[in-house]
């Protein structure tokens, strides 16, 4: 295959609502370039792009996968995103690489959920953008009310550049205000037939030809010297405009077409090469140091890795853009983060399944190559002369929806782990560890939908049978009030016997309060606690009652009771412990007479000490079409929610409240349901905070109801 020059690049990503279309674009995209000769469609489960399984069970993507097409001697590297928010980490990484956004809308439905939470990640990352509207042979096409609802939600900004003489069934013309043409287009694909604009049809096409000329002159200054001293632009100058306004985000042009006949497909694609800026064209990336990394060739090899996958009888594929430099077949790359060294033995460009050896990779490029040792999705590759630099990694989102997971087959736990790291390697927003804490393995993700899906792949690919159930809350446990306890440990079974006393006070911890008074400190070890908080440990022990040999027995004692707590089970924390007395024997006083001893003594105190629980509390923030604010905050109030907060963004409201952890359970499928899918929230620890006195009582009610049970 040929190897493209920089300047011979487009890398654009396929991105919008769940059924707008996108992958039957793709596919025609594919199609229109020779890369395949005859279309696949969805339905009959034979795209290039829906190629996994579980994809072809669900007529849906799940994975974004990585395409290319050629057309006009220029290469379109093209990645075909999910349109589930529930799959937004996809959708995410893909951003990171391309160099454009093609926001595909459907004419039916015009601006969907997913159109929008894409686009606050397309803004976030000040990416280009093209708005496609697809599907217009639909019956229900509205081409009208769909620039409506862009132009409300983004702004004027939103361009036509094209629009339908006759959306609807039939459909297969438009008027391209670019070309000041009518595009006829065959059924099937093809060059269109360029005919002149109808009478009727002139003036319109006059207004969107001029306010298209005049975003152009607002790219550049000289443009706008020649627009105000010419009224208008040259056909020369207007196209200069445009690639400058897409590049530099003044403008988002509006385009049409019919990917299932591919009708507008090869015009598009004209369209991609003529005014789509190329890998040298748009703003550059920075490396974690801030330095401006440029796609030339002059420089040291620079590749980064954004996406990684696994397929049957060819194992792990990594999928990587080249930033800076070129590589060749066989190069010895170094990875920044690990240092370790990797050979790319074989170099790819992919569409699909489907892979084409290459010799090399041009800066700008996108390629994948195969069995890396030692490397993983956001890490980079450099040469010896940068190797140090590391591209900024791809910043995925926070989890928002967790189950506990186990193996109906116990037997199968241990596999059960390494599934889930390798499924984790491939969806970094898959997240999973096995909780001391709770005793369950937690496994966490973007929603109810993406966890659904995981347990498709452990049972269906994995041949794993799985269950999933409500996760345990990581409660807390401290204490609000002072209180003593003594206990004394003795044992006499023949032989040597066991015996220690110990007399301690406990007192809740708070940073920069002093010392009690009541007892000397003798010494203090200050313990910061895995979990959070700290404990004080405290001997004030006054002439020789309990050897200095025996205290750190009674410390272990008492860790081993916070890490499960007197109330729950919970980790107890925030708590200082002043040992001041006690006895020893002896012969029978030893190490483990000691640690029971301050075990049950500090365990007695503890619920003479006010215990309380604490919950976690976590910083929600939720977008919310305005007119179902009132319904989505009434559901938070219902969860015990603290609302902080609430800002104007568009037509949305950003809600920010704190939220019990306890009370987020499924939330994700709630707020879908509430709003008809248009919602999306965030969610991130903040800290812990007392229960209330009803939520504590039916805590310990329930805990006790468990031992109960265990016995």
């Amino acid at each position: 295959m040929k190897v493209y020059q920089t300047n011979e690049l487009k890398n654009i990503v396929l991105v919008g609502g769940a059924k707008s279309g996108k992958t039957t674009l793709a596919e025609a995209m594919l199609f229109e370039g020779d890369v395949i000769n005859r279309k696949g469609s969805v339905d009959d489960k034979n795209t290039v792009s829906d190629y996994r399984e579980i994809e072809l069970d669900r007529q849906a993507s799940v994975f974004s996968t990585v395409l290319y097409s050629e057309y006009a001697g220029k290469k379109i590297n093209i990645i075909d995103a999910p349109g589930f928010d529930d799959f937004i980490g996809e959708v995410i990484a893909a951003l990171k690489v391309v160099d454009t956004a093609v926001m595909v809308i459907n004419a039916q439905s015009g601006v969907e959920v997913g159109t929008e939470i894409t686009w606050r990640h397309i803004n976030g990352l000040e990416k280009p953008a093209v708005f496609l509207v697809n599907q217009l042979e639909h019956e229900k096409a509205n081409f009208d009310e769909s620039v409506r609802q862009l132009n409300t939600q983004f702004g004027d900004r939103a361009i036509i550049a094209q629009y339908p003489m006759n959306p609807g069934q039939g459909f297969d013309s438009v008027v391209d205000v670019l070309k000041m043409k009518m595009l006829k287009f065959p059924v099937g694909g093809g060059k269109a037939e360029v005919l002149e604009i109808p009478a009727e049809e002139k003036d319109k096409a006059g207004q969107y030809r001029n306010a298209i000329i005049e975003a152009a002159a607002e790219s550049e200054e000289s443009l706008m010297e020649a627009f105000f001293e010419n009224g208008t632009l040259t056909g020369e100058e207007l196209a200069r405009g445009i690639k400058q306004g897409i590049a530099t985000r003044t403008m988002f042009p509006i385009l049409c077409c019919s990917a299932k006949h591919s009708q507008g497909v090869e015009r598009f694609m004209e369209f991609v090469n003529e005014n789509l800026p190329s890998p040298a064209e748009v703003t550059p990336t920075t490396d974690m140091k801030g330095n401006t990394l440029e796609a030339v060739d002059s420089k040291d090899p620079l590749v980064f890795v954004f996406k990684t996958s696994v397929e049957p009888h060819l194992g792990e594929i990594s999928f990587f853009k080249v930033f800076e430099g070129h590589i060749a077949e066989s190069a010895d790359l170094l990875n920044s983060e690990t240092g370790s060294k990797e050979r790319l033995s074989q170099l790819f460009v992919v569409a699909g399944k489907n892979r084409n050896k290459v010799e090399k990779v041009m800066p700008g490029d996108i390629a994948a190559t195969i069995k890396l040792k030692d490397t993983n999705t956001n890490n980079t590759l450099t040469g010896t002369k940068n190797q140090e630099t590391r591209v900024a990694p791809i910043g995925f989102p926070e989890p928002k929806y967790r189950m506990a997971v186990k193996a109906k087959n116990s037997g199968d736990d241990e596999k059960l782990g390494s599934i889930l790291r390798e499924m984790n390697n491939i969806d970094p927003t898959l997240l999973f560890e096995q909780s001391k804490e709770l005793k369950q393995m937690i496994l966490s993700g973007q929603g109810e939908m993406h966890l659904n899906v995981a347990k498709w792949m452990l049972e269906h690919l994995h041949k794993v049978e799985v269950e999933f159930y409500p996760p345990k809350i990581p409660y807390r446990e401290t204490i609000t009030k002072t209180a003593k306890s003594s206990y004394r440990h003795k044992k006499q079974s023949g032989g040597a016997g066991q015996f220690g006393e110990v007399y301690m006070m406990i007192e809740p911890y708070e940073e920069g309060k002093p010392d009690q008074k009541e007892f000397p400190v003798r010494k203090q070890d200050v313990h910061e606690l895995s979990w959070g908080g700290k404990l004080i440990f405290n001997n004030c022990i006054v002439g020789g009652s309990i050897d200095a040999r025996f205290m750190p027995a009674i410390l272990k004692g008492i860790m081993e009771k916070m890490e499960e707590g007197p109330l729950t089970g919970s980790y107890a924390r925030d708590i200082v412990v002043n040992v001041y007395d006690g006895k020893m024997h002896p012969v029978d006083s030893n190490e483990i007479s000691f640690k029971l001893a301050g075990r049950h003594a500090f365990r007695e105190a503890f619920r003479n000490a006010g215990p309380k629980i604490m919950e976690p509390i976590y910083d929600v923030e939720v977008m919310v079409p305005e007119e179902k604010m009132g319904d989505v905050m009434t559901d938070l109030q219902g969860r015990r929610a603290l609302i902080m907060g609430m800002e104007s963004e568009g037509n949305y409201q950003r809600i920010k409240a704190k939220v019990p952890l306890a009370e987020l359970n499924r939330y994700s499928t709630s707020l879908s349901s509430l709003t008809s899918g248009r919602a999306t929230y965030g969610m991130k620890f903040a800290e812990y905070q007392q229960v209330p006195a009803d939520v504590q009582e039916q805590l310990l009610k329930a805990y006790e109801e468990e031992q109960k049970e265990e016995e």
